[in-house]
């Protein structure tokens, strides 16, 4: 008989002040993704933020908007004018030495849960068109996201499509 070997699941916990210099870190190694932050930047987006979770001691995070949020992001803006009522993910980062190990899918399942009892019943996001992003595309069609639209931003240096998914109890 073969002896199973199950691996224990990190939890998933809410981001706290104490997590900011690491979060910093690890947002800023995929500045050219995502974009730079600057710790009172970090922090302000973490005050207007909706949701947002981290996985073990920073393996992986997601920070996400809601329609009300005081934020200026061009994206977050799109999603704005369009939906009266949505969570716009604004980043989910997971390190490289953990990926592979579903930190992504568990973060997004969990936000559909929160966003839910919340009482929104749609998530949207962007990725990257120009530089392209196929693993993310990828990801998010795998999650059931489909594209609603698109824009060149920050002056023409960034092209990005716009995502969409319905959720429901």
């Amino acid at each position: 008989m073969a002896k199973t070997m199950t691996k224990e699941l990190l939890p998933i916990e809410q981001v706290s002040p104490a997590d900011e210099a690491v979060i910093l870190a690890l947002n800023n190694e995929h500045a050219a993704e995502l974009s730079w932050l600057e710790p009172e930047r970090l922090s302000f987006l973490l005050g207007e933020a909706f949701y947002t979770r981290r996985i073990g001691s920073l393996e992986a995070f997601i920070m996400c908007f809601d329609q009300d949020a005081g934020y200026d992001s061009p994206n977050f803006l799109w999603f704005r004018e369009r939906y009266p009522r949505f969570v716009y993910v604004d980043r989910v980062v997971v390190a490289a030495a953990a990926r592979g190990r579903g930190h992504a899918r568990r973060l997004y399942e969990d936000l559909f849960e929160q966003a839910l009892r919340a009482g929104h019943t749609i998530v949207t996001c962007e990725v990257n068109a120009d530089p392209p992003n196929p693993a993310s595309d990828a990801f998010h069609a795998a999650l059931g996201f489909a594209e609603v639209g698109d824009a060149v931003i920050h002056g023409g240096k960034k092209s990005v499509r716009y995502w969409a998914k319905p959720i429901a109890d």
